[in-house]
């Protein structure tokens, strides 16, 4: 399906900008960094929490492990999806109970990603706390879940699409609102 570009909303300077600060925020909440770890939902979140714990280690001279979460098999709609979604491997080789996790996705929307990533994570142990770090909060959550650390409120509609883009990924750091083209 074609999309059509309605705006491009950040650049690789705002990015930037927004990670710089949330790690910042993320500096003045954990006081105890050693009890801290980063998982990143899988793609880009991966990549969002990579880029924060470097941040943190050029700031503190300290290193938060980061791990890899993949919430496939936790999806409320797994059942539903058209084309399965291949399940890819979660790697987290650090322990996560009694752990402040920083819980790092590119956008909240509904809630479900997240609820599935914490039932994830309460799998493989009990964290002492669960924060969430999301670049781009969009609305029109479905359940109660709210992230403590925010890059941009972005309001769109449902029909809106977007699109976080990462250079490790995509060659480029941007985010843009698309919507589906019309048919002629």
């Amino acid at each position: 399906m074609e999309e059509k570009i309605k705006a491009r909303v950040m650049d690789a300077g705002k990015i930037k900008r927004s990670l710089d600060r949330m790690t910042t925020e993320i500096l003045e909440r954990n006081r105890n960094l050693k009890n801290l770890v980063i998982v990143g939902i899988r793609t880009r979140g991966i990549y969002l929490g990579k880029r924060i714990s470097q941040l943190i280690k050029e700031l503190e001279k300290i290193e938060v492990p980061v791990g890899v979460l993949d919430i496939t098999l936790y999806r409320d709609d797994f059942a539903e999806l058209e084309t399965q979604h291949m399940v890819q491997k979660t790697e987290i080789d650090f322990p996560i109970s009694k752990k402040d996790v920083l819980l790092v996705d590119d956008v909240l929307f509904t809630g479900r990603t997240i609820r599935a990533a914490m039932d994830s994570l309460f799998d493989l142990g009990r964290p002492q706390s669960i924060q969430l770090l999301v670049l781009i909060d969009r609305g029109h959550r479905e359940l109660p879940i709210r992230a403590d650390y925010t890059g941009k409120v972005l309001p769109t509609s449902r029909r809106e699409i977007v699109q976080v883009r990462l250079i490790e990924i995509d060659e480029t750091d941007e985010v843009l609102i698309t919507e589906p083209a019309k048919l002629e």
